[in-house]
C-alpha cells in the first residue's frame, strides 16, 4: 500500500472518532472526493482494522460507522507545520484586534503541546521556531477595530443559546444610540467586523458593526434559529459585508497587471476570462457597491467597471464626465 493512502485512511479513522454523529458514505465521498466504490472500500478497511468500530443509529435513514473515542489517540501527532499555522491564524486575530479569538487560539495551542509525545516534542520544536521565524506576520499599521472584549463574549453566549439581546447600538453616521431587541445569529469578518442578527423591529435580517455595539443585556427570551436561513449564502450574496439587492458586475482588468488578477478570488461564484489583447474580465453578481468601490480604487487606471454604471461613476468620475460630453 501506498504511504499516500495509509495517511488518507489514518485520516478517515480519526474523523470517525472525531464525529459523535459517525460518517456516512456520502460523508467520506465528500470528505476525501472519493466515488462511492472508493468510500466503501475505505470505510471496509477501517472497521476490518478498528473492530471497536460499530454503526450508529440515525434519523435520516443513512447507514453512519463511528469509532468510539481514545481508540486512536495515541495515533494522533501534530507536525511544526500545523503548529506554526495555529501561531499565524493567532497572529492575524491579535492584528485584527480580536483579543478573545485570539487568546482562545492560544489556549488550544498550548493544550496540543501538551499532549504530545516528549520525544516528538522535542524533533517538532526546532522546525516549529524556524518555521515561526520565516513565516512570521507583520503587524499591520493602521487603523483597526476596537470591539470590546465584553460584547463579544456576550454576543457569543447568546449566540450559542439562541437568546434574544437587547443592543444599544450606535449609529455611524447619525452618532444616535438606540436600543434594538435581536436574534443574534453570527459574525461577519473584514476590513469591518459585524453582528449578523434577525432585527424583531425591522423584521428583517441585519448587520451592527461591532465596535458601535456599545452595550448587550440579555431579554430572558429565547428564538428558534430559522433554519432556512444561512450565513454563508447571506455572505455570498454581498461583497465584503455589505447587503444589498445583488446586481451584475463585470470588471476589466488590463493586461499590465493579468498575473496579478489571476491569484484574486473576488467571488465565490465569479466567471474570469481572459480576452485576446490579454486583459481579464471578472463577472459576478452580488451586493455592496461602496465596498467594491473601495476595492476597485487600489487597482487605479488599470481596471475598467463595465457593469453596473453606478460602480463606474463612483470609480471613474472623471472619465464618466468626459464620456457624457461627448
Amino acid at each position: 500500500m501506498r504511504y499516500e493512502k495509509f495517511e488518507i485512511l489514518l485520516h478517515l479513522a480519526l474523523e470517525m472518532q472525531a464525529r459523535r454523529s459517525g460518517m456516512s458514505l456520502e460523508d467520506i465521498q465528500e470528505r476525501f472526493s472519493v466515488g462511492r466504490r472508493t468510500a466503501m472500500r475505505m470505510k471496509d478497511s477501517i472497521m476490518r482494522v478498528f473492530t471497536q468500530g460499530d454503526e450508529v443509529p440515525s434519523d435520516d435513514r443513512k447507514k453512519r460507522w463511528r469509532i468510539p473515542g481514545g481508540v486512536v489517540n495515541k495515533l494522533i501527532s501534530f507536525t511544526a507545520e500545523e503548529l506554526a499555522d495555529l501561531e499565524a491564524a493567532v497572529q492575524i486575530l491579535k492584528r485584527d484586534n480580536m483579543k478573545e479569538a485570539s487568546a482562545n487560539l492560544e489556549d488550544l495551542s498550548t493544550k496540543l503541546k501538551a499532549l504530545m509525545d516528549t520525544g516528538v516534542a522535542r524533533r517538532v520544536e526546532p522546525d516549529l521556531e524556524a518555521l515561526l521565524e520565516a513565516e512570521g506576520l507583520a503587524m499591520r499599521p493602521g487603523p483597526k477595530p476596537r470591539i470590546s472584549s465584553l460584547v463579544l463574549e456576550d454576543l457569543r453566549e447568546a449566540i450559542k443559546a439562541c437568546q434574544k439581546v437587547e443592543i444599544r447600538h450606535r449609529n455611524r453616521v447619525t452618532n444616535r444610540l438606540r436600543s434594538r431587541v435581536v436574534c443574534p445569529y453570527g459574525f461577519l469578518y473584514g476590513n469591518r467586523h459585524y453582528l449578523l442578527a434577525y432585527d424583531e423591529g425591522a423584521r428583517d435580517y441585519r448587520k451592527f458593526a461591532l465596535p458601535n455595539v456599545e452595550e448587550v443585556n440579555g431579554t430572558g427570551d429565547y428564538f428558534e434559529r430559522d433554519e432556512g436561513f444561512s450565513i454563508e449564502e447571506y455572505a455570498e450574496a454581498s461583497f465584503g459585508v455589505y447587503s444589498e439587492d445583488p446586481f451584475d458586475v463585470v470588471w476589466k482588468f488590463s493586461p499590465e497587471i493579468a498575473g496579478d488578477v489571476k491569484q484574486y478570488s473576488f467571488h465565490p461564484q465569479q466567471i474570469m476570462k481572459q480576452e485576446e489583447d490579454g486583459s481579464v474580465l471578472v463577472e459576478f453578481r452580488a451586493g455592496g457597491i461602496l465596498e467594491m468601490a473601495w476595492h476597485l480604487y487600489k487597482w487605479g487606471q488599470h481596471v475598467e467597471v463595465i457593469k453596473p454604471r453606478e460602480l463606474a461613476e463612483m470609480v471613474h468620475p472623471n472619465r464618466m464626465t468626459w464620456e457624457g460630453q461627448i
